[in-house]
């Protein structure tokens, strides 16, 4: 006896049973006003997303703009300095060349509108000379800060400092100021150059940042200069404990950020940039509420007709599925007779095809079948298989038993071989007496054989009994063949023949197993 082997199932096809027109038209229906309000939120969000990323853009390019206006306004005053520094350092401070210094600064007065005053003071803080007219104050300045900077600092580099009142105008300014020496390289003095505050005050509120948007220009320390909208007391306040200098402006040259402030509540897109040239940073804040005032009225305006365009679209589509089920259900009884006499001619196909003992095809379906799967195999190129099977010793049977046991032996046999295959396109049928084809469309001679395989072990599990049968228990012998057949070539009766001859050797071999033509090269 062969010994067992396993068989891998074939894949099955599914046959999935439509929908109702009514199910399908209600999805239709939800569908597109789902896909209506899908968009128009889409198109609403992509629209928030585009009004954010354009301000966020706009943003930056103001930061980018106001802090390249501070470098040139800090610059043009810084190069003044340079300036006067090398001639003090090569004329040095005596009256003559104080005087031409005196008339020097007030030019520059006049050209740079951003200055608020030049002056030039000694290491011991009194002026030597400043852009005035009239006489020099007696005012001694080493009690400034920028002044103490200096004196205790040998670079010749430019020092901006916190922002104070002039002693000479009251007014708000901001410093710059520069070192210089004597031959010996001590410290002599600095000269000092002062813009005032309100220079860009005025320039940042030629910009529409809105109701409740800001701008700074601070130290890299986070000590405020300037601020729009102006508040006096804000004036040289230090930002340091504030997110945008501690989390961003502290450990990054440029970005953006989007917080709500601590002081009123208001969230606000933020753009910062430092200077390139000088120790500072300007910072560029829009209320997100404001900068979406606009989007929300559209999209508030969108949705509204979105959502009544949507509702028309539901009592439509709502009356439409209302029509076509009153069709359906006047229709119903002409299709319950149209069932019933199509379920009466194919139970009369059935009984004209199928053996009645079995359930299997008979042998008219199988012939029918072979000439139509044996032309497509010639269309296709496909292989085309056949097993042919024997019960062994199945006359010995009925002589034991009788031929009612022999039928119902032959009625499991059949259930056992039709649960065997599993596409729907393998026909198994009842050849004649105690044979049975099986027709494997699109099957090589391997898979034809594992199929014959897995129905011998199938039959041979089933236990019956039969003492006639060497194996003590029913078996049975098969038979298989494969090829792609030729046109005017091979005949469909080819197939059957070595089928067939295969099952004989089976049989002579001592039944119980499955032989292939290969088996009898």
């Amino acid at each position: 006896m062969n010994a067992p082997i396993a068989i891998a199932p074939r894949p099955t096809h599914v046959s999935l049973k439509p929908l109702p027109i009514t199910f399908l038209a209600t999805i239709f229906v939800v569908l597109v006003c789902a896909s209506l309000m899908t968009i128009e939120v889409w198109r609403s969000w992509n629209a928030h997303d585009i009004a954010l990323r354009e301000t966020e853009i706009a943003t930056s390019n103001l930061a980018r703009a106001l802090s390249q206006h501070a470098d040139d306004t800090i610059k043009e005053a810084d190069t003044v300095l340079v300036g006067v520094i090398e001639r003090l350092e090569t004329d040095g401070t005596a009256n003559a060349s104080l005087e031409r210094l005196h008339k020097l600064l007030i030019q520059h007065i006049a050209e740079l509108p951003q200055l608020n005053d030049l002056s030039i003071y000694d290491e011991n803080g009194l002026w030597l000379v400043n852009a005035r007219s009239g006489p020099i104050p007696l005012v001694n300045n080493s009690d400034r800060e920028y002044f103490g900077y200096h004196r205790s600092h040998s670079s010749r580099g430019a020092y901006i400092g916190p922002p104070i009142r002039s002693r000479s105008t009251g007014v708000w300014i901001v410093t710059v100021s520069r070192r210089f020496n004597h031959p010996d390289g001590s410290f002599a003095g600095l000269v000092l150059g002062t813009i005032n505050i309100d220079y860009f005050k005025n320039y940042y509120e030629s910009f529409d940042i809105g109701r409740a948007g800001s701008i700074f220009l601070s130290l890299n320390d986070g000590t405020m200069l300037v601020r729009r909208p102006m508040v006096e007391d804000a004036i040289g306040k230090n930002l340091s404990n504030y997110p945008i200098y501690r989390d961003y402006a502290s450990r990054s040259a440029v970005g953006t950020a989007i917080m709500r402030s601590g002081q009123d509540g208001v969230e606000r897109l933020i753009a910062y940039r430092h200077l390139e040239q000088y120790p500072l940073f300007v910072t560029v804040a829009r209320s997100k509420e404001e900068v979406l005032s606009d989007w929300r009225a559209d999209t508030y305006l969108h949705l509204l007709g979105a959502m009544l365009l949507t509702l028309a679209l539901a009592l439509l589509g709502w009356r439409l599925i209302h029509q076509i089920k009153l069709r359906l259900l006047a229709e119903a009884d002409l299709l319950r007779v149209q069932e019933s006499l199509k379920s009466l001619n194919q139970h009369l196909e059935r009984l004209a095809l199928q053996d009645s003992l079995t359930g299997l095809a008979n042998r008219r379906q199988f012939d029918s079948a072979l000439r139509d799967e044996f032309s497509r195999a010639v269309r296709t190129g496909n292989s085309l298989a056949l097993v042919m099977i024997d019960v062994d010793y199945f006359k010995q049977y009925n002589d034991i038993y009788g031929h009612l046991a022999g039928d119902e032996c032959l009625r499991q046999i059949s259930d056992t071989v039709k649960a065997s295959k599993n596409r729907p396109g393998d026909l198994a049928t009842r050849y004649g007496g105690e044979e049975i084809a099986v027709l494997l469309p699109d099957t090589n001679l391997a898979g034809a054989v594992a199929v014959a395989e897995k129905i011998r072990l199938a039959i041979y599990n089933l236990q019956i009994e039969h003492p006639g049968d060497p194996e003590g228990v029913v078996t049975i012998s098969a038979g298989v063949d494969a090829f792609v057949p030729v046109r005017d070539g091979n005949v469909p009766f080819e197939l059957i023949q070595a089928a067939d001859r295969a099952l004989y050797a089976a049989k002579f071999a001592g039944r119980n197993r499955v032989c292939s033509s290969a088996d009898l090269r």
